[in-house]
Formats: structure tokens, sequence, C-alpha cells
């Protein structure tokens, strides 16, 4: 029977999006077929987790899902429930209603009109009811990035855990001399159901992964999976004046649905580290420098590095206030034809402690000012 999605992840239905997906990688760490290479049930309850985050993580998705878990579509036992008493078809417009809280005004059948199978198509994006192909899979990571890269763009490597096919079994998931029959939980469909009464969802046999098939001895290198865990480096590029939380999808160097069959792909999201020299407001970058008294005081000539590394020439004319700031054109952010500027902050840094002699010339000169001291 399908069991309530929310039970499922063990969230409530007023869970938010980041509990959701908080719970379907706890979840999903604790289940993966890869930590639990001997544990049928554990695939099983695998399978059931992803379906229930797909459903739940998309917004409207699982707004339909809760339109059918208010009109009663679950039973007490997590599985389908429909009107119309054991065997029935559900009550339909301008006829009587067989108690309960079933799909009132709804036809069960997929001939015509808005049945149940066109919800469930919707909501799992699939045909209810008939074997679906397993879908490459779409591997999301986060990548942190320098604060220079992110502004000018650049490459960066990243390191991503993925399955390849195991090279001694060439992805039979059998050992050496072992055969390789047809498998007696899916009689050899690759596929299960679940479900109750007319109602059936499709998915990948967990005993077989999808195949169709087991063999009589599994392959000692991958454990019969037909994979094994790997790692794949890859050169991603950085666009100019990317920001925290800036996507990007590189086709087809993700995860295949199985092995043998074309990978899907790798959705990055980058994640920009601060700097200890610039921070970044827009297009227009922020800096600070310090001075001295003096140079405050006479004016004065400073170098200033720049987001590409180089220097310009800053003139910091005589009586600078502290926090004064200078504004450089065209030494930002550049993103399309627009280009951002570099603000420059002076600081005016007041000595800890002075010798006799220039306490003695600083006193003279507030004297001179008429300064109080």
């Amino acid at each position: 029977m399908a069991k309530d999605f929310y039970q499922v992840l063990g969230v409530p239905d007023t869970a938010a999006p980041d509990e959701v997906k908080k719970a379907y990688r706890r979840l999903a760490k604790q289940y993966h077929p890869d930590a639990n290479p001997k544990n049928p049930q554990a695939a099983e309850r695998f399978k059931e987790i992803s379906e229930a985050h797909a459903v739940l993580s998309d917004a409207e998705k699982r707004k339909q899902y809760d339109q059918m878990r208010r009109l009663g579509a679950f039973d007490g036992g997590g599985g389908f429930r429909r009107s119309g008493g054991p065997g029935g078809t559900g009550a339909r417009p301008g006829g009587g209603a067989g108690g309960g809280a079933g799909f009132e005004g709804f036809e069960f059948s997929d001939s015509g009109g808005f049945g149940l199978g066109d919800i469930f198509s919707s909501i799992f994006g699939r045909n209810v009811g008939r074997r679906e192909e397993p879908v490459a899979e779409t591997i999301e990571t986060v990548v942190e990035i320098p604060f220079r890269v992110a502004a000018l763009g650049g490459k960066v490597p990243v390191r991503l855990p993925l399955n390849e096919t195991c090279r001694q079994c060439a992805g039979s998931g059998a050992a050496p001399g072992a055969k390789i029959n047809s498998c007696p939980e899916c009689n050899g469909r690759g596929s299960v159901t679940f479900g109750q009464g007319g109602f059936a969802v499709s998915r990948p046999c967990p005993q077989c992964r999808g195949r169709g098939k087991v063999p009589t001895a599994p392959c000692p290198a991958c454990g019969g999976a037909g994979e094994v865990r790997t790692e794949k480096e890859v050169l991603i590029t950085v666009p100019v004046g990317t920001e925290s939380g800036t996507k990007v999808r590189l086709r087809g160097q993700g995860q295949p649905a199985r092995p043998g069959e074309p990978p899907g792909d790798i959705v990055v999201t980058f994640q920009v580290q601060a700097d200890r020299f610039f921070h970044r407001d827009g297009l227009d970058v922020h800096c600070e420098v310090p001075i001295n008294l003096a140079q405050a005081i006479l004016g004065t000539r400073l170098r200033v590095r720049t987001l590409d590394g180089k220097k310009v020439v800053l003139r910091i004319p005589a009586g600078t206030q502290p926090g004064r700031k200078f504004r450089i054109k065209g030494l930002g952010i550049e993103k399309g034809d627009r280009k951002g500027d570099q603000l420059v902050q002076v600081q005016v840094q007041i000595p800890e402690a002075l010798s006799p002699e220039q306490e003695t010339l600083l006193k003279e000169f507030a004297e001179k000012g008429g300064m109080a001291y």
C-alpha cells in the first residue's frame, strides 16, 4: 500500500521546504543502497523516501497532493481510499455518495473526464499503473568559490561522488561464472507496483534495481549492484559577477539511471566566500585603507589594490576626515553592458603612544591652533 509521504519523511504536513529537505537528506543517507548493499528492505525504504521527497519538494505537486489528502485519498493505514463501498467506483455528480470522506464527484477510471489517474499522473509525472522508465539522476551540489573568482569569472575544479558501471562485471552485477535469472520479486518486469484497488503506481524493483534479472552469485567488486562508487572531477565555469545562490547546470555529466545509459545533469549552486579586503554591494566593490594622522592632515598618494590584482594611485587631499570614501570609476564588477565602481574608505590611524619629542611637537601644534587638550 502507498504510504503517506509526510509519514515516510517523518515530518508534519505543515513542514517548511527546508524541513522537508533536511529530513530527506538524513533518511537518504541512512537508507541509501550503497550504505546497505545486502539489505533489500533498505533499498525499498530508500525508494519510498526518494518518491516522497520528489513530491513534497515541488510546490505544485505538493499542493495537488495535499488536496488529495484533504479529500480522503488515504486510509488510516496509509493506503489509497475511495468512496462508494468495496469495489465501487465512488460517487459521481448527481449520484449518491457511498458514505465516508471519499472522492465525491470524481470518476476513478482513466476513460475520459477528470479521473484520479489524472491526479496521480500530474503529481508523480508518469502514467498510473504502467511501468515507468527510470530517469537519469540530477546531482545537486554546493560549491564555494573565492570572491575574486566570483567577481571576475573563471574556472574551479569540483570533485563529485558518482556511481559508475562496475568494470569487473560490466554492470551485470554477477560474479564470474554465475548465472543470471529472472528476478523473483518482480518476475522479470524490472518494476513493482504499490497501491490499492484500481490504483497502482510503478517504480523500479528494489531487488534487481530495475534490471529484471538477478545473478545466482553477486559480483564481489560491486556486491551485485552493477555499479561502484567513485569520484569525478569536473571543471566548472564561473560566470562573471556570480553571486551566492547562482546556479549552473552541466548537462550530461551527472548520474545515469542505469549502468550504460546516458547520464543526467549536475546542478551547481555557488556560495561566494568572504574576502579579507573587498566586499560587494551590487556591482560596486568596497574596501578600506589605513592612513596615518599626518597623511590625513597634509594629504598623500596611496597605491590601492584592485579586483584584478593590479594597483592604482589614489590621491588623498589635505584635511581628509576619517571614514571619507573615494570612488574609482569602472573598477567594480562587470555584468553585461554595466560596470560598477570601486569605493575606497580611508581609516585614519591614531598612534597609541608618542615619543617625548612627538608629544612636544603635537602640543605646540595644538596650542598654535587654539585647540584644548
